[in-house]
């Protein structure tokens, strides 16, 4: 372990990122960084470190026995940026996947050592500086700082170059702030209005103050302190208002929420983005560029310094509670509207919003644990599709710690949330003790939406347990509660289980109307990620009736929304039924090489089909298969084809949207350049087929034929769907003719 130690804004953070990606090809397992200061409660740093490695944890272990289990046999890095105010739990983090993991390493930042046995501490140096001070003349070489600040000041002032004229003073400027990076970039701001010789005035008379007329040396603390009050004196009055402000936000933030927590009492709604503007002008706010929109953040040593003004204002709890109550609200509303078109926005919003969102619920737990129960069970697709399935039980078990959390509506919906989580983690157990409470008082208050959401999970657990007729009898329960309760999302997901059921039992008929009436449902609201689960219920049930070609399809377009929402277990159970329609066609190399990949999937995850374990049976039965038509050494070599490919060109492969695994051998077919489906479209343009009929032929979306026929052209070197037919019809042996030079 090295700690990156010093001042706060030497450059740590920046230095550690840069060894970080130089050394990325050192570690064949990963460089992963973890940032901590968007953690406020030490106590979930293992929980903020499993997420940051993107591990699917599902089990109901504790995060770091899932960390140490994890890493264990893996040769990564780990960078574990801002540690000073979590210091000893960085500590105890490190030392314990350290001891567990031999070929880990982990790079740290923070303002001091961790203080652990194996750490070597470095101290980041300031920007090195001219070795001697620069005389008027012939200029010295630009040190370091001096290129920052011309780098800085270029984008500050377009077309800014050092010259024989300005370099004296730039290097000048560049020692009064001892070389510091971050000093450097907050005093560069200041030449929109003064020239740099003025701005080595002002740096004299500034500094000049500090020592009160001795020659003593400013700290650098000092220096950085200095440099933020004076930015802080470079806004304007509202400004400085909206930084105080903002600094109560945990992470990022985008402008909604600005406007809804930061407004009012001397800032109105429409200055915001206005303020905001002039912020980010002055390098107080960062904007950043994310999938659904821009989002602004403090460096943390800014957001201290916004800290230090909330408080001194008096407004700091005034402001925590429009901070929790937007974020109570957003959890609400995302909830209600999360079974429609905007779902995955929403649910992509919340994942960039989950280090506010657990600010918010401490909050709202120590205000009252019945708020944070509320907001924790309104939360529960979050926890769910993001994968803090332990986070999100940890909310719930606290709050129903208490007896008097929440009302009863608020408890039986958190207990059959709490429930859902653990029947997930693999804990049936506790599932059935939190389901019997909930039903309870579910019965008691008459609540048909939390007995439907009880049956439903009910029938999970009897799933699980082996007892296929008691869980379609609950599936059947929750269908009808959930009607009643007017509850389309609790619906669609009994009908899927129903139909997994009844496929499960062999009723084919009864299978295949549920789901395609899960499917209806969801078309009906514009929902896609339910609908995804339906598709691979309806996809398992084609596959046991022998229509490949439709199951096919099915579970490609199901893939596709999976791997867009990033739910990991929809990918693994869409990869596994693909594996076992391989098998059933024979192509046993292709069977084995997902079977690879599924073994990446599911050991992130921690257990093979979580949360449908009635499945493993088709696993086996396609394993034993694929052994017996290949051998064990060919399976074993064509598994670890499917291991060794990273994850985004292993759900490529999955899709088709990629060539067989290289170093096949023995296999037809690899002269084309096309993927298996892209030779498939190809044949159906040479029938004559639109985009519009070859989707409906393929039960996929025109635009996803639309994009293959593109993949097709640019393979073929081709710019027309007629040079395709022509290729097509060539390859088939229908035509002697190479394809014409073009339209």
């Amino acid at each position: 372990m090295v700690t990156l130690t010093g001042p706060g804004g030497v450059g740590k953070s920046r230095l550690a990122l840069r060894v970080a990606a130089a050394m990325r090809r050192t570690f064949p397992d990963g460089v992963w960084l973890v940032d901590l200061a968007e953690l406020d409660n030490p106590a979930l740093l293992p929980q903020a470190v499993v997420a940051a490695l993107k591990i699917q944890n599902h089990s109901p272990q504790p995060p770091i026995q899932v960390l140490s289990e994890h890493l264990r046999e893996q040769r990564a890095l780990i960078l574990l940026d801002n540690c000073e105010h979590v210091l000893d739990e960085s500590a105890m983090v490190s030392g314990a996947l350290l001891r567990s993991a031999p070929e880990l390493r982990i790079l740290a930042t923070s303002r001091q050592p961790l203080g652990i046995t194996c750490e070597q501490a470095f101290t980041v140096p300031t920007l090195p500086l001219p070795s001697r001070e620069p005389q008027h003349g012939a200029p010295a070489p630009m040190s370091d700082s001096a290129r920052l600040f011309a780098e800085r000041a270029a984008a500050v002032l377009p077309g800014f170059t050092v010259t024989n004229e300005n370099q004296d003073s730039v290097e000048r400027i560049c020692r009064r702030l001892d070389g510091l990076p971050l000093g450097i970039e907050l005093a560069v701001v200041r030449l929109r209005a003064l020239s740099v010789h003025q701005l080595l005035e002002r740096l004299d008379d500034l500094f000049r103050l500090l020592t009160s007329g001795s020659n003593a040396a400013v700290s650098r603390h000092r220096t950085l302190r200095a440099l933020i009050d004076w930015s802080h004196g470079l806004c304007t009055e509202r400004e400085r208002l909206l930084w105080a402000r903002i600094s109560v936000f945990t992470g990022s933030l985008d402008l909604e929420a600005a406007e809804a927590v930061c407004a009012e009492d001397g800032i109105a709604r429409d200055e915001i983005i206005d303020l905001m503007t002039g912020l980010v002008e002055k390098s107080v706010l960062i904007r950043e560029d994310h999938p659904y929109g821009v989002r602004y953040r403090l460096l943390n040593t800014i957001r201290q310094y916004g800290r230090e003004r909330l408080v001194a204002s008096g407004q700091e709890q005034e402001l925590k509670r429009r901070y929790r109550d937007y974020f109570r609200q957003l959890s609400r509303a995302a909830q209600a509207q999360l079974f429609g078109p905007a779902q995955v926005e929403l649910l992509t919003r919340l994942r960039a919003e989950h280090p506010n969102l657990r600010t918010a619920l401490e909050y709202c737990h120590a205000e009252h644990a019945g708020l944070c129960l509320d907001m924790a069970s309104d939360l529960l697709s979050h926890w769910i599709g993001s994968s803090h399935l332990g986070e999100g039980r940890n909310w719930l078990e606290r709050g129903l710690a208490h007896a008097d959390a929440g009302s009863e509506e608020v408890r039986a919906r958190a207990l059959s949330a709490c429930g859902r989580l653990a029947i997930l983690q693999g804990d049936p157990a506790s599932a059935l003790g939190l389901l019997a409470a909930g039903r309870a008082l579910g019965a008691r208050l008459g609540l048909e939406t939390v007995l439907g959401y009880v049956a439903l999970y009910s029938g999970m657990v009897a799933m699980h347990e082996g007892d296929t007729a008691s869980a379609i009898r609950s599936f059947a329960e929750a269908v009808t509660r959930h009607r009643t309760g007017g509850d389309p999302a609790g619906e669609v997901q009994a009908l899927t289980w129903l139909s997994l059921a009844h496929s499960f039992l062999g009723d084919s008929e009864c299978a295949v109307a549920a789901a395609e009436e899960s499917i209806a449902i969801c078309d009906a609201h514009g929902e896609s990620w339910h609908k995804a689960y339906a598709m691979t219920a309806l996809g398992i049930e084609l596959w046991r009736q022998g229509d490949t070609r439709r199951a096919t399809a099915l579970e490609q377009e199901s893939l596709r929304v999976f791997h867009t929402l990033d739910d990991s277990v929809g990918v693994g159970v869409d990869v596994e039924v693909l594996a076992w329609i391989a098998a059933s066609e024979r192509e046993y190399a292709r069977a084995g090489e997902l079977l690879g990949i599924l073994r990446n999937i599911w050991g992130a995850i921690g257990a093979p089909l979580m949360g449908f374990g009635h499945l493993i049976r088709y696993h086996d039965e396609c394993e034993i298969r694929t052994q017996r038509a290949l051998g064990e050494p060919a399976l074993q070599a064509a598994v670890k084809r499917g291991a060794s490919l990273s994850y985004d060109r292993a759900l490529a492969y999955a899709l088709t949207e990629e060539a067989p695994v290289p170093d096949r051998s023995g296999e037809a077919g690899r002269r084309s350049p096309l993927t298996p489906r892209e030779t498939e479209i190809a044949q159906l343009i040479a029938q004559g087929m639109s985009s519009k009929e070859i989707a409906a032929a393929l039960v996929i979306s025109q635009r996803t034929a639309e994009s293959h026929t593109e993949h097709i052209l640019r393979k073929l070197g081709f710019n027309s769907r007629t040079q395709i037919a022509y290729w097509a019809a060539e390859q088939a042996g229908l035509s002697g003719e190479g394809p014409p030079g073009g339209e």
